[in-house]
């Protein structure tokens, strides 16, 4: 790639050139529209950063570029709010269940921390009514969280295309909070760090939050987080501490549009197939 390009790219990632170094390198990989196109899914995009390499990697530059609706991936940032203002002291505060029934997994009382693994959008409902529009709009603008906007309804602008963001800013924003540098405690960001893991195994751990847009003529499905792949250190000889094992982060986003909006399959599965895939494919996961 020609460096007259390279320089073109790197003025609208709005967010990650503000934690990347103008020298970052910045790779297209075409190759991952495989994954994708195994499922019959025409529009998608995936953003990788390797830390540790300083260098971006994107399928789909226009589209890693596009503000979309972040759906259940706003529950990260609304957990981060609830936390920092003390709407929930910890998170074990419990919301008792209205009693009506919707799914099965949220069918009862729960903590955040379950209503996070189970993306409890009634739980996370009342903690946005509970913050209300002031602490939330306070917070998303500190933050430049996305196009900033949450409207009228405070429980519903995450889901209805008010609040919009993009995969390139998605990804500075979990970068930003693994290294606890947005707007709120150092406890906040930890808990909800600890809240985002969800595979735990030899060589990588990988955290992540899903999100599925459902809006007229249009399911979006996302997955943002990162990966810690262990890797062995060897110190210098001095050193009695031979053979550390030392985590390097990969921050990823992907999305992508569910072809002719055919529910038919099991689209969370397959999202998820999909991240592990091009995690493989990069070597942020074994």
């Amino acid at each position: 790639m020609r460096i007259s390009r390279i320089f073109l790219f790197l003025l609208p990632l709005t967010v990650v050139i503000f934690s990347s170094c103008r020298e970052s390198r910045i790779k297209e990989h075409d190759e991952w529209s495989k994954y994708f196109e195994e499922h019959g899914i025409k529009k998608s995009c995936f953003i990788l950063r390797d830390n540790n390499h300083e260098s971006i990697h994107y399928y789909n530059k226009e589209r890693c570029l596009e503000r979309f609706s972040p759906a259940s991936t706003f529950k990260i940032f609304n957990s981060l709010v609830a936390l920092e203002t003390g709407i929930a002291p910890d998170e074990q505060m419990v919301i008792k269940w209205d009693s009506v029934v919707r799914r099965p997994e949220w069918n009862k009382d729960m903590n955040m921390r379950e209503a996070f693994k189970v993306s409890n959008l009634i739980y996370f409902q009342e903690i946005a009514r509970r913050i209300g529009p002031n602490l939330m709009q306070h917070y998303i603008d500190t933050a430049h969280y996305g196009n900033m906007r949450i409207g009228g309804a405070i429980d519903q602008f995450w889901l209805n295309d008010t609040l919009k963001i993009s995969a390139d800013e998605e990804l500075g924003f979990v970068k930003r909070l693994y290294f606890n540098e947005l707007p709120f405690s150092e406890r906040s960001q930890r808990i909800v760090r600890s809240m985002m893991l969800r595979e735990d195994t030899t060589g990588y751990k990988l955290y992540y939050k899903t999100g599925w847009s459902d809006l007229p003529g249009r399911q979006l499905l996302w997955v943002v987080g990162f990966a810690e792949r262990e890797v062995s250190v060897k110190e210098p000889k001095e050193s009695m501490n031979k053979g550390n094992m030392r985590a390097y982060p990969y921050f990823f986003a992907e999305n992508f549009e569910i072809p002719n909006n055919d529910t038919t399959k099991d689209w969370a599965k397959i999202r998820i197939d999909i991240l592990h895939n091009l995690l493989r494919d990069y070597g942020a996961i074994n």
